[in-house]
This record gives C-alpha cells, sequence and structure tokens, in this order.
C-alpha cells in the first residue's frame, strides 16, 4: 500500500496543472450542488421538524354547535386512525369595522383554551403570558403586525367586550389568530367548536380526507363546517423556495455532469500520456489492481481538497441563500437552515463520484500489458484523422488552421467528451439568458409608465384621517395635472365557506390596475361579483378559473366568480370587483389609490399637490419589486460564471494533454519554419472548432431548460410574452459562446505550446 501511495504522490506531483484542474473543478461543482441540495432541503424538512416538536394538528376541524354537541365531539377523538386528539374548544369570529393590528377591516377568529400547551398544536408564547382570566387576549405573532398592538393595549370588536393583549403566540398548525381563557367565550357568544387532529395516515390529501371521514362518521348532516389540513400550511411554508428549486437543481446537475466529464477525460489522459509509466509500474511488481489504484489515488487527493473547498464554500453562500429564498415567509416555528447532513454527504460524495468517473478510464491501465505499454508512445495510433487531415491540407485553408481542425479526429473520444462540456457550458449561459430576460419581462409588466401609490392614513397606525370624503379624493385626485388613469381599491379581511384561514380581499374600482397587465389566464374584473387571483392562491385552494365561491363577513356574504388568473399573487389575498363591496360593508370607503402619469409628468409635483389636498393621503412613488428578478439573476448568473469556469478548464485540459502529446510534432514542425503565432493559432483552432459545434447543440438544451423551469414554478405563472424571450441577435451571439468557452481554456496552453523551442523538444525526444 506504501508503494501506491509513493507512485500516487509523484503522479500528482507530475500533473501539478492537471490535478490543480481537478480541484478547482470539484470545488465548483460541490459549491452549486451543496447550494441546491440546501435550497431542497429546507423547503421540507424544517417544517417538517417543527410540526413534529410542536405536535402539530394534521386537520383543524370546526363544527356548528347547533349540530353537534361537545360530548359527541369528544368521542371523536377515540374513533380508529386517531392518534391524537384535542378539543372541542368554543371559536367565535369576533369582526372589526375599522382597521386593527395594522390589518384593514375584517375578522379575527377566537378560541378559548386553558394553556398553551396540549397534546395537539403545542402553542410557543413567544412574549408575555398565556391568557388566564376574562379580558385578556393572546395574539398569533402572524396574524397582524405586534408593532401595531403591543402587550397592554386594547383589542375592541364589534359588539364584544375589550380584550387586554396579554401575550404573543405561535401556532405552527395556524389554528386560530387568538386565543382567551375558557371562561371569556360566553361573552364572546361562539357557534363553532374546534377540534384539532393527529392521524395514523397523514402523508397525502386523500388519507387525510379518508382519516377525517372515519373520525366524523356518526355525526349529524352538516356539523363539520370547514376543515384545513397541514399540508396546505406546508405547501405555503415552501411555495417561494419551490420556485426556485427547479433552477437550482438544474444547476446542480450540470455541475455534476461536466465534473464526472471533466474528471473521466483528465484520467483518460492521464492513462494515455503514461503509457510508458505503467509498463514500467507494472515490470517492476506492481499489480494490476495496485497500477488502478495509483491513478484513482491521483485523482482523490485533488478530489478530497476540492471537495473539502467547495464544501465550506458552499456552506458560507447557502445560509444567506436561504435568507433570499424565505424572505417574507411566514416560517413560524420552523427556522429555514442547512441540515448538518449536508456537509458531509457533499464532503463524502464528492470524492466518491470522481473515483467512480476515473475507474472506466484507470481500467484501460488494468488491462494494458507491460511489454506493450513501455514500447508505445503517447501520441495518437497511426492513421487515426489522416483522412481528415489530407482533405484539410488540400483546402486552401492556412497549414495552422487545417492542421487545428483535424486535431480533433486523432483523439475521438476526447474531443466528445470536450465537446460534452462545452454544449453544458453553453446551456447554462442560453438558460441564464433566458432567465435574466424572463425576470427582467416579468417585473417590466404594466402600463410603462410613472405610478404613484397612496394609502389613506389609519388611526390605528397613529395616521392622519383624511379630511376629504371618498368622493372629493377620487374628484381631487381626477383633477391632477399629468393624471392619465385613475384606480381605487378598498381591502377587507373575509372568510371563505369552507376554509378556514382568513383572506384579504381587495376591491378595485376605476381604470384597470397594473395587475391587469398581467392577466395569464380569464380576463381583468369587469362586472360585479367577480374575482381575479393569482396561481397560488388557487393551487392551495383547490380552484381554477370558472370556479364559484362565497366570501362571509360580519353576518353578510357574497358570491364570487373567478374570472381570471394573474401571474403572482398571495395565497391569502384576491382581487374582487368593486360593487361586491357594497355586499360586504357599504359604508366602506376606498383605502388606496393608484396615479398612472403621463410621460414627462413631474411626479413630485404631483405628491406635493396630494399631500397639501389632503393630509390625510400618503402618497409615494411606486417601483416594481425586484427582489424576486435580482435573486433569480443573482443566483444563476453566479451558477453560470462556476460552470463557465469548469467547462474552460475541461478545455483547458484537454489542450494540455494534446500539447503534451504532441511536443515532438510541435518540435518539427517548428523546425521546418511554423512560428509561434502559427502554433498558437493552430493550437486554439483545434478546440474553436468544438466549441462552434457545441454552441450549436448547448443552444436547443438551454432553451428547452429554460422552458420547462418557466413552465413549473408553483408562485408564478408567467405569460407566453415573458416566456418567449429569443431573438436572432440575441441567439447568434449565444452560438459564439461555445467558441469563447473553447478560446478561454485554450489560450493559455496555446501560448505555452507556441514559447516551446524545437532543439529542447527534439533533444528530449
Amino acid at each position: 500500500m506504501s508503494a501506491v501511495w509513493r507512485a500516487s504522490r509523484g503522479a500528482v506531483k507530475r500533473r501539478r496543472l492537471q490535478t490543480i484542474v481537478i480541484g478547482l473543478v470539484v470545488m465548483c461543482s460541490t459549491t452549486a450542488i451543496l447550494c441546491a441540495l440546501g435550497v431542497l432541503d429546507a423547503a421540507s424538512a424544517p417544517f417538517d421538524k417543527a410540526y413534529s416538536q410542536q405536535r402539530g394538528a394534521h386537520v383543524v376541524a370546526t363544527f356548528d354547535t347547533t349540530k353537534t354537541s361537545d360530548q359527541q365531539l369528544a368521542l371523536t377523538a377515540l374513533r380508529p386512525g386517531v392518534h391524537a386528539a384535542a378539543g372541542p374548544f368554543d371559536e367565535a369570529v369576533l369582526t372589526f369595522s375599522k382597521d386593527f393590528l395594522g390589518s384593514p377591516p375584517g375578522a379575527l377568529t377566537v378560541v378559548g383554551r386553558s394553556a398553551p400547551s396540549g397534546p395537539v398544536d403545542d402553542l410557543t408564547l413567544q412574549v408575555g403570558r398565556w391568557a388566564t382570566a376574562p379580558g385578556e387576549v393572546v395574539l398569533d405573532k402572524t396574524c397582524g403586525q405586534a408593532a401595531h398592538c403591543p402587550l397592554g393595549s386594547t383589542l375592541q370588536a364589534d359588539g364584544a367586550p375589550p380584550l387586554k393583549v396579554v401575550g404573543l403566540a405561535t401556532s405552527v398548525s395556524r389554528s386560530a389568530d387568538a386565543w382567551v381563557a375558557p371562561e371569556q367565550m360566553a361573552a364572546l357568544h361562539p357557534t363553532s367548536a374546534q377540534m384539532l387532529y393527529r392521524f395514523t395516515d397523514s402523508a397525502t390529501d386523500a388519507q387525510l380526507r379518508t382519516s377525517l371521514d372515519q373520525a366524523t362518521a356518526g355525526l349529524p348532516p352538516g356539523a363539520l363546517k370547514a376543515s384545513q389540513s397541514y399540508l396546505t400550511l406546508k405547501q405555503a411554508f415552501s411555495a417561494l423556495a419551490d420556485s426556485y428549486l427547479p433552477f437550482m437543481t438544474l444547476f446542480g446537475i450540470l455541475s455534476l455532469l461536466v465534473s464526472v466529464l471533466i474528471v473521466g477525460n483528465v484520467v483518460s489522459g492521464a492513462v494515455v500520456s503514461g503509457y510508458r509509466h505503467i509498463g514500467v509500474l507494472k515490470a517492476v511488481g506492481f499489480t494490476p489492481n495496485q497500477v488502478v489504484a495509483v491513478y484513482l489515488a491521483m485523482v482523490s487527493v485533488p478530489a478530497i481538497a476540492g471537495s473539502a473547498l467547495g464544501t465550506l464554500l458552499g456552506s458560507a453562500l447557502a445560509q444567506p441563500m436561504l435568507g433570499i429564498v424565505f424572505h417574507g415567509v411566514e416560517t413560524g416555528g420552523a427556522t429555514p437552515a442547512i441540515s448538518p447532513w449536508l456537509p458531509v454527504v457533499s464532503l463524502a460524495g464528492m470524492p466518491l463520484i470522481v473515483a467512480l468517473a476515473a475507474l472506466i478510464p484507470a481500467l484501460r491501465a488494468h488491462r494494458l500489458p507491460a511489454a506493450r505499454a513501455i514500447t508505445a508512445g503517447s501520441a495518437p495510433r497511426a492513421g487515426r484523422g489522416l483522412r481528415v487531415q489530407r482533405w484539410l491540407g488540400a483546402t486552401r485553408l492556412p497549414r495552422s488552421i487545417s492542421l487545428g481542425l483535424a486535431q480533433p479526429f486523432a483523439r475521438p473520444a476526447r474531443a466528445l467528451m470536450t465537446a460534452a462540456a462545452i454544449v453544458l457550458g453553453v446551456a447554462t449561459v442560453t438558460l441564464t439568458t433566458g432567465l435574466s430576460s424572463t425576470m427582467v419581462a416579468y417585473a417590466d409588466a404594466g402600463p410603462g409608465t410613472p405610478q404613484i401609490d397612496i394609502q389613506t392614513g389609519s388611526a390605528a397606525a397613529g395616521q392622519t384621517l383624511p379630511k376629504l370624503s371618498d368622493a372629493q379624493d377620487e374628484a381631487m385626485l381626477h383633477s391632477l395635472p399629468g393624471v392619465r388613469q385613475f384606480a381605487a381599491n378598498a381591502s377587507l379581511v373575509v372568510h371563505i365557506v369552507g376554509y378556514t384561514q382568513p383572506t384579504t380581499a381587495f376591491f378595485f374600482r376605476g381604470d384597470p390596475p397594473a395587475a391587469s397587465y398581467q392577466i395569464v389566464k380569464g380576463h381583468w374584473l369587469d362586472g360585479p361579483g367577480q374575482a381575479v387571483v393569482g396561481p397560488m392562491f388557487l393551487n392551495q385552494h383547490g380552484l381554477a378559473v370558472g370556479d364559484r365561491i362565497t366570501l362571509e363577513l360580519n353576518g353578510h356574504s357574497a358570491d364570487m366568480t373567478i374570472v381570471g388568473q394573474t401571474v403572482d399573487g398571495d395565497a391569502r389575498g384576491l382581487n374582487a370587483s368593486w360593487p361586491t363591496l357594497a355586499d360586504l360593508a357599504p359604508d366602506r370607503r376606498a383605502s388606496a389609490y393608484t396615479l398612472q402619469l403621463a410621460p414627462g409628468t413631474d411626479t413630485r409635483e404631483v405628491l406635493n399637490a396630494i399631500r397639501a389636498a389632503d393630509p390625510g393621503l400618503y402618497a409615494a412613488s411606486a417601483s416594481p419589486p425586484v427582489g424576486p428578478t435580482v435573486a433569480v439573476v443573482s443566483f444563476s448568473s453566479a451558477f453560470t460564471v462556476l460552470l463557465t469556469i469548469v467547462a474552460a478548464l475541461g478545455v483547458f485540459n484537454t489542450v494540455l494533454l494534446n500539447t503534451r502529446e504532441r511536443r515532438r510534432d510541435l518540435g518539427m514542425l517548428k523546425a521546418i519554419g511554423m512560428t509561434p503565432r502559427q502554433v498558437t493559432a493552430m493550437t486554439v483552432t483545434s478546440v474553436t472548432a468544438l466549441g462552434l459545434v457545441s454552441g450549436l447543440v448547448g443552444i436547443p438544451v438551454g432553451i428547452l431548460a429554460h422552458r420547462m423551469i418557466v413552465d413549473h414554478v408553483g408562485v408564478v405563472e408567467f405569460t407566453e410574452s415573458m416566456k418567449d424571450v429569443w431573438h436572432p441577435p440575441q441567439l447568434a451571439a449565444l452560438a459564439l459562446s461555445g467558441a469563447a468557452i473553447a478560446v478561454l481554456g485554450a489560450l493559455i496552453p496555446a501560448r505555452s505550446a507556441a514559447r516551446l523551442t524545437s532543439a529542447a523538444v527534439l533533444h528530449n525526444e
């Protein structure tokens, strides 16, 4: 074993450049793969861990207490398939006609619980204490803005006694918006009861439905009013991260493929160029297996070093990346983080993959007889590529160009592996270009003119209230110079019949707002009883364009038809037509206005005019959200740089091997008059043609990958105009990217070959 190690160490020292190439390739690949695995793991593992630790409810069920009793509900906990249950808890819905907790008027679900702990839905008290007496309330930390409702403040709902906020808690099950002592519930007039279930079979929606049916079997018809699955919460938690997964995973796979190709190419070249070394090893007593071990150890040393550096770099980049991916996501008790096992897997897995990639070419050394290996040269076997070389020599091409174009045919397998690496590099550049164009088109979607967003003052936020009426403010805004379009909206927190989670509804009137320019399916609001939602809303509610829903607020209801789907949107928000607002809250005025200005309008002058006319209007120049665009472009650009470097290193290795194998040929060519510039041109040309062909192959691969990604982003559904981003000048530039990668990788070894002197080369021979 010591002899194998000494021979391997000697091989590493003789091939320093190839050792560095392997180390850099493995480092870049490990970094990309670890980042992709980190996002993939964080999309589900933290939620599952938090849900298990806090014994989250698989189903939160709401029952009508006029149709069933507490005794009947308690018996459901003993039904087959129920692993654990908590309740029944009295449940009431408090309504607010004014802004509360920094939220628009709406509803708040309150449950009576004697303690935060329990067999199901173990609440985490974040601030303060639990409500133990009447007149006290604990709020869910995510139900509103805690800054607008500090401890000790009073929560005043319509027709209910005042409640003092004594604590903030977190429910991983999102079972309620607030909790009070059971003794308080009588004054809140509950009409519902809540049961929290954990089932034995809970992996799929079908299993949850079956388990809930078994648990509620025997209850009076209509007793079950609504139910909420934990799978919906899990999807909401990971939806934004899932949108990044397709291209992150694809970049990880591309990195792995390029790494395997280049490592296989390096080892194959080392075996071919080391025939005599193999023969000597076998002649002095090395067994075939020991020879294979020498070459595997030769690549394992830089692979281990590269994977260690890549793991450190990937771990450092992954956590900030998760901060971007989960920005704005209600994580509750689930904290996105890189699992400890991922760096271990990367550190151990990448050297193993490298060793497997090196095994096939290393087996050539296993089969090679010692006598043949000692007498063989390192140059290609006679006859390889001669026909192509003669044909090219008969053309009018300069001899340095014709010789360069013929070189890949002397080592066809090596040329194909190099071409494959360039194809993947070009595909990555194409994919990145397409994603960047799509995200820029997504960010720029809209009327394309300056926009001003205006919010009305809120007493809950300590702001000045508008001094003009809704109609007076609208007339004033219409009269401002440069105003081309006007839209008003009011927001309410409502409940959708059949769903437990509240929804924020935005009611629009006036000209279509910017969201109307991003309709993917159907159309924008143009009549009463209509709603337009985003893809996340449809996915998490199991709805589609054309379906009907019913909104409820303060005992009023409104039937709605989903007539359109926008590019994106909140899973807990919908856009509705203004006439529907009269059915739910007739006295509600607009809470926000949007102005589209004519090109060239002085935005600052308009802002000053608004503030002077009504101090209760808070206006600001709007700018499109650039967070997702910057994140996607940044991630893809970083991965593209990594893969481009890796692909260029593959070309570098190929040219380096070719140059070393052809040292005698280069010496003879220089002896008969070839200049250093011609040597450089010949060497660069040998891979430039590969780069051009690979570029033409890599472009459709990248376009296909781009289409697969943009068609499967869960939180966004792009329009066709956002997907169709390819234009002839852009494609022409991409076609040259393969040649650019080839020239980038070939330039250094080509210049090294040009500096060789014929005397030194022929003397060594």
